[in-house]
Formats: C-alpha cells, structure tokens, sequence
C-alpha cells in the first residue's frame, strides 16, 4: 500500500504542514500511522478523510463537532445512522447558506446594474421617485424585465470594455 509523507499531503490539499499537525492534534486524525522514526504516513484514505474534514470546515461545521464525526467513524457500524444524521443536519444548514448567499449575490448583482445604468445617465436619479431619495419601484420592475427577457444578472452589471 502506497503511503505519503505529510509535506505529499499538505501539497496536494493546498494546506500547510501546520494545519495538518494542527488537525491530528485536535484527534482528526487518530487512522494515521507513523514509521519507525515516528513520522506520519497517510494512505489514501487518510487523504479522503482529510479531505471530508476540509469539506465540513468549509460548510462551517466547527472542528470539534467534526472530530465527534470522527470518532463516530471508529465505532464502527454502531454510528452509521448517527453519522448519516450528522451529515444530514449539516447538508440542510449548508443549503440555507448556498440560499442566503444567492440572494445576496442577486442584489448585489441589482445594484452593480442600478449603479451602471445611472453612471452611465449621468445621475441616480433616473432611479429614484422624483423629489426623493427613494427608489422607484418601476426600477426594479425594469430589472426583472430585462431578466426575463433572457438577460443575466451577472452581465447586465457588468460594464461593457
């Protein structure tokens, strides 16, 4: 079986070799093995298991609720129900984020567009209720025209070169 050192592992998950002392110090890590002069040796799973660990820190699951997970791994079939529910939990959560973050990046997208059409007319004012700081709610009903006119969001804010 192929092993790896922990300078192969930091290299092909783009992490220092820090973070990955960091990870097994914090008991992420309890499958990997070490030679005879105590050096860490990763198979392939161990690389797949880190890179679950980098996943659910990326979803935002703190690193204690993921070494729970993985400790859950070293009961064996006993957890896999509990590990699925984990999973399940965290997949919700992470959908809500992708939800709110598209929303998010809509409006900015809104606004870049909101912006470029008036830097282009010289003035905000051509989006505003007149006397007003307030924006026109025929504004936004041009935006969405354009939208379902077949137009993306990303390139009517962006300006053309």
């Amino acid at each position: 079986m192929e092993t790896y050192s922990i300078g192969e592992v930091a290299k092909m998950l783009n992490l220092s070799v820090e973070a990955i002392r960091y990870y097994d110090h914090e008991g992420l890590l309890p499958f990997v093995k070490r030679d005879s002069g105590g050096r860490r040796r990763f198979t392939t799973d161990n690389i797949q298991l880190m890179q679950m660990i980098l996943d659910l820190k990326a979803a935002g699951v703190p690193i204690k609720d993921i070494a729970y997970f993985v400790s859950w791994r070293l009961d064996g079939d006993e957890s896999l129900t509990t590990r699925y529910d984990f999973l399940d939990e965290h997949e919700q959560v992470l959908e809500q984020k992708i939800q709110q973050l598209q929303a998010s990046l809509g409006y900015l997208r809104f606004k870049k567009w909101y912006y470029k059409t008036a830097a282009a007319a010289g003035t905000e004012a051509i989006h505003l209720l007149p006397d007003s700081k307030q924006v026109d709610p025929k504004t936004y009903q041009e935006y969405d025209q354009l939208l379902q006119q077949g137009q993306t969001a990303k390139d009517l804010g962006n300006i053309s070169e």
